[in-house]
């Protein structure tokens, strides 16, 4: 191939990753709003739009009636049978989802376990869905691949997870196992990463260049970080540990765990305690906290809430964001008294630094490390289009 033939194939992949791009995070596009966002001539957007078509990457649909003069284009989007595999394991259940191009959850279970799953275990759980839904939910579907967002400290280079305590998972080769079992291609990174990236896109920071992103999930607490518009994994993928750091505890009483990290005293499982429950997922512990008259309950959410405002903070005035998104149980204790959480995470910032501060719960609600999973395993089709055309990943 010719230097100038290699750069025309250069340029002609990145138009498409980019008009692909384009409908993924904004949803139907026109033919004439694409010309307009991508700087392209028309007869270039409707050829891409066509080989997208026929890629199974899009579908082209009849026009919005408008009334404007002249014929209205088409309207370009996500073709619905695109989708890929989330799965977020965690010590109490093992969520999988098959997730469409357009951040759209197409089915969704939780599978409660009494035990803590084993690697190989999640591997053989995912491919056993898969092949369920295949028949089924997804007998339509034209799967890309799977993501995993997983709650430990995962090596971006190889998926390896280095470290999940609470799973007690130590060099676990994630990928390669599900990679096996299910004959798909995966990813694998931190769940609270995933978080951040999936709010980031589509939910709470959607348009925010610099957020600090905090999830609050069974096995503990994690974050991750935007800053400048990017994603920030640091060295090796492992920033965003919130939750091993030690917070500042003014009150002597409302220590719990002498000597411990913020996700000993800031904890789900006190607060299942708390409500006397021995689990539930997100939306249930939510409503019986909301729900509780008890004095001891309220204690507790006051409790966790002044020492979280002390971590925010720290990270307030290390990073100087613009936005803090909280997710999961940490969404219920900031929506349990948000006045109380703004002012306490303003006293303990420096006021520069958290001057116009927002801090908001995520939008994507319980869907969120499973939408952030799915961005995952969809990026190297975004990347390149023609990579579904070539060798991988669409399969039937």
């Amino acid at each position: 191939m010719s230097d100038r033939a290699g750069t025309f194939d250069g340029v002609h992949r990145r138009n498409l990753a980019k008009l692909l791009g384009l409908v993924h995070l904004e949803g139907p596009m026109s033919r004439a709003r694409l010309t307009a966002e991508t700087g392209l001539n028309r007869s270039t957007v409707a050829s891409l739009a066509t080989e997208l078509v026929d890629l199974g990457l899009v579908e082209e649909r009849a026009p919005d009636p408008t009334n404007r003069v002249g014929r209205p284009s088409p309207v370009v989007a996500v073709h619905p049978d695109v989708q890929v595999v989330a799965v977020n394991p965690e010590v109490d259940a093992v969520t999988v989802a098959a997730v469409s191009l357009d951040a759209r959850i197409v089915v969704r279970e939780r599978i409660d376990v009494d035990h803590l799953v084993s690697p190989d275990e999640t591997a053989a759980l995912v491919a056993d869905v898969i092949t369920r839904w295949r028949s089924d939910e997804l007998a339509r579907a034209k799967l890309v691949g799977v993501g995993l967002a997983v709650p430990g400290q995962v090596r971006h280079t190889d998926g390896l997870v280095r470290w999940a305590p609470h799973l007690e998972w130590t060099d676990a080769p994630l990928r390669a196992l599900v990679e096996t079992a299910t004959g798909l291609p995966t990813q694998v990174a931190n769940d609270a990463t995933l978080g951040a990236r999936a709010e980031h896109l589509f939910g709470a920071g959607r348009g925010v260049d610099d957020l600090v992103y905090v999830n609050g999930g069974a096995s503990g607490i994690g974050g991750g970080l935007v800053v400048e518009g990017r994603l920030v994994g640091g060295a090796h993928g492992y920033a965003g540990e919130f939750g091993q750091n030690r917070p500042g505890i003014a009150r002597a009483d409302d220590r719990r765990a002498p000597d411990g990290v913020l996700e000993d005293e800031v904890s789900r499982a006190r607060l299942l305690e708390a409500v006397g429950r021995a689990s539930a997922d997100e939306p249930t512990l939510a409503g019986l906290l909301a729900a509780s008259d008890d004095p001891a309950v309220a204690a507790e959410l006051a409790r966790q809430q002044r020492i979280l405002a002390t971590a925010l903070a720290n990270a307030v005035n290390v990073l100087n964001p613009s936005l803090i998104v909280l997710g999961g149980f940490l969404a219920t204790l900031a929506e349990w008294d948000p006045e109380a959480l703004d002012a306490a995470v303003a006293a303990h910032a420096l006021p520069v630094a958290s001057e116009g501060l927002d801090i908001r719960v995520a939008e994507l609600g319980e869907n969120r490390l499973l939408i952030g999973a799915a961005e995952l395993a969809f990026a190297a089709l975004l990347d390149d289009p023609l990579v579904g055309a070539i060798g991988s990943p669409i399969a039937g």
